[in-house]
């Protein structure tokens, strides 16, 4: 099958599809890695509402991607920044998933960010404003018994003075938590209002920061995802971990040989690029956990090019090649996103996306996909 695909130049060349779709697989209900996706949300193209007003969900097509994901096994991160979230997807609408989720899905799972996104970050005063903002959303999500991520806030990184304002803070939050929860380090390069996050831009001084929450609180925190998309880092943290505290990587650069370990450990995963890549995933932890450490390393080490492109800088604008590759993929008729946000990517972006989910068998439907890249390359005035 060809597609004529421009390139950098704009001139059209034949590409010639290389890909098998990948086969089909399932994660065991005790799999070698524990693994969630951290899901995106479809928006509703039929709304009267500009793109820059209040989000519009289209809610069938949103959960039904959810089912896809519990159906290969997979955990489900629920409106994290993937979803767009303090991104186009609001509080309310990020409570209102999690709460379609949780009705839906009771078995699967599922742990739902808990932020300060309802609180304008200019308008926070001091921490005591940015605690009762996380104890909002908390009080509300554990109302519906499911297990919460603290995501980094905005409004703490404005207000916050040093360390210690982090340490209380996150200690009065975990003591809130009904179940272990999840901690989250999220770095500037996906969301740079969160520089000098844990009261320091110095990455040692920050470290140390985290281990002193996780090590006062360790019987409250179920694990920390760490994204700031260098192994190193997350390595290093993986290696002060108190027993029973789960590393889960975010890393959407060096994912394989995180997950796979090293003789001192290793991660499970927390990731945005498992949205598109969830059947890869699947497969690949799948044969991990038979001991096919070969097969898990030739099954993802191929997504990385294709992970690193869609992650690209700027990186907060990921969230477009995730929706990309889900329109082709044909879990939604249409590539319209909250914000406007599936214009944040340049016409070389997709046809290289194209190029490379074909090179590793992420296109389940191939005649679907070129049908969708020649609609997409049409509108920007190709072929």
């Amino acid at each position: 099958m060809k597609i004529a695909l421009p390139d950098g130049t704009g001139k059209l060349n034949d590409y010639t599809l290389v890909g098998q779709p990948l086969p089909e697989a399932r994660l065991p209900a005790d799999p070698a890695r524990i693994v969630y996706s951290a899901a995106h949300v479809v928006a509703d193209p039929f709304t009267g509402n500009d793109p820059s007003g209040p989000a519009t969900v289209d809610w069938e097509a949103t959960m039904r991607f959810r089912h896809h994901l519990h159906g290969l096994g997979l955990g489900i991160a629920e409106a994290m920044d993937t979803a767009q979230r303090g991104m186009g997807l609001d509080w309310n609408g990020a409570l209102e998933l999690i709460r379609r989720t949780r009705s839906e899905l009771p078995d699967a799972l599922v742990a739902n960010g808990c932020g300060t996104d309802h609180l304008d970050p200019s308008a926070a005063r001091d921490v005591e404003d940015v605690r009762r903002a996380y104890m909002e959303q908390l009080d509300a999500i554990q109302a519906l018994d499911a297990r919460v991520i603290l995501m980094a806030s905005r409004a703490m990184a404005r207000v916050a003075s040093g360390p210690d304002d982090y340490i209380a803070l996150y200690s009065q939050l975990l003591n809130a938590c009904d179940h272990p929860a999840i901690l989250h380090w999220l770095g500037e390069m996906f969301d740079p209002a969160l520089a000098g996050y844990w009261g320091s831009s110095d990455f040692d001084s920050a470290l140390e920061t985290v281990v002193a929450i996780i090590e006062a609180n360790a019987a409250k925190v179920d694990g920390i995802k760490i994204s700031l998309l260098d192994k190193d880092k997350e390595v290093m943290l993986r290696r002060r971990l108190p027993d029973g505290v789960r590393m889960y990587t975010g890393d959407d650069f060096n994912y394989p040989e995180l997950i796979q370990g090293d003789g001192q450990g290793f991660s499970h995963a927390l990731l945005g690029i498992f949205d598109p890549l969830a059947p890869a995933a699947a497969h690949a932890v799948a044969q991990l956990g038979q001991g096919n450490i070969e097969g898990f390393r030739a099954t993802l080490d191929p997504t990385v090019p294709l992970a690193r492109l869609i992650f690209r800088a700027p990186t907060q604008f990921y969230k477009t090649g995730v929706v990309f590759m889900a329109w082709l993929n044909g879990f939604q008729t249409h590539f319209v996103m909250l914000n406007g946000a599936q214009a944040m990517r340049p016409l070389p972006y997709f046809t290289e996306a194209f190029r490379l989910a074909d090179s590793c068998g992420l296109l389940r439907d191939p005649d679907l996909a070129v049908s969708r890249m020649k609609r997409l390359l049409a509108m920007h005035g190709v072929g």
